[in-house]
């Protein structure tokens, strides 16, 4: 008997504009992180056998792309903190909602970090022999989040996650800028998978290209908890903190670039001529009435009566 209240109650909270933007954000970064931290660990685990850096950049790619898909009707599936501040900044989004859109997706990344962990349990323990290592050949830590190699330093690092995350930012509003040429309806998820797969392919080297605080931070802290330890943290130089900043100040600057450079610059439809407006309308004239000279004789009647949907022309 009180099951019924009881779902029509969960049913009302489940309804709520923010409940349904926070669970939409929650579900759709843990999605793509699955796919994400799965494909880091068969490159880790695998010797470089089961897995490549060419699929993890495809594994987060897709992985994106279904994100969107998950959740994108709802809350836009941004799916990354430094993209949700951006949009805040820049008037596109709330303020109010950017603790809801954050807490989802650092929940959902938490929670893909830790169901990577025990589906890969047995491979890393195999793999490091039973040791959980943050540096080094059979190191684990770089499976959850990113860390600096030895030919970067932390400020190049930082430069960086800037650049990347400036250039994912700008090109996710071009793919959506519906008054520029924007990807075709219902390719959206797709074209930003392939966006992300491509920033990848291309520039993921030098810092592993976190370009996302919710991708990087949460995962590190499931690996603190998890028994890697403190040096997660303090491990090239504290670099830690940098996959958050930087991606916050590096989607700002896209956004503002775009936009002023960009979306300001297109013109504007100009207003309709009248010429289109009597097309459109399909106005019939006679031809007598067309070929006689302006007086006030009338014009002979006609046999044959206007086409449907047509206007007089003095309604002009």
């Amino acid at each position: 008997m009180a099951s019924g209240p009881m779902l029509r109650a969960v049913q009302g909270v489940l309804q709520r504009e923010m409940v349904r933007e926070f669970l939409s954000e929650f579900m759709s970064t843990y999605v793509m992180m699955v796919f994400g931290l799965g494909s880091v660990a068969h490159m880790v685990l695998g010797d470089q056998k089961l897995g490549s850096f060419l699929a993890v950049n495809l594994g987060f790619g897709f992985g994106v792309a279904m994100g969107v898909h998950v959740g994108g009707g709802i809350s836009g599936a941004h799916m990354n903190s430094a993209v949700t501040f951006a949009n805040c900044a820049l008037g596109r989004l709330p303020w109010m909602k950017f603790p809801v859109y954050v807490l989802g997706q650092f929940l959902g990344s938490f929670l893909a970090a830790a169901t990577t962990y025990l589906l890969f349990y047995g491979a890393i323990d195999h793999f490091a022999g039973g040791r959980l290592l943050v540096t080094g050949p059979r190191s684990t830590a770089n499976i959850f989040a990113t860390y600096l190699p030895e030919h970067m330093t932390l400020w190049r690092g930082f430069l960086d996650e800037v650049f990347l995350t400036g250039l994912l930012q700008l090109c996710i509003f071009a793919i959506t800028d519906k008054d520029n040429s924007p990807a075709l309806k219902g390719t959206e998820a797709m074209v930003i998978g392939i966006l992300v797969s491509v920033i990848g392919v291309s520039l993921g080297m030098n810092s592993g290209y976190a370009i996302n605080p919710s991708r990087d931070l949460p995962p590190r802290f499931f690996t603190f908890i998890a028994g890697w330890g403190k040096q997660v943290f303090s491990a090239g130089n504290n670099w830690w903190w940098v996959p958050v900043v930087a991606p916050i100040l590096g989607a700002y600057i896209g956004g503002v670039v775009y936009l002023s450079l960009i979306h300001l610059s297109i013109p504007q439809e100009p207003p309709q001529r009248l010429e289109n407006y009597v097309t459109e309308q399909k106005i019939t004239v006679s031809p007598n009435e067309l070929l006689s000279p302006l007086s006030s004789t009338p014009a002979p009647a006609q046999s044959v009566p206007p086409l449907c949907g047509s206007v007089p022309l003095e309604r002009f």
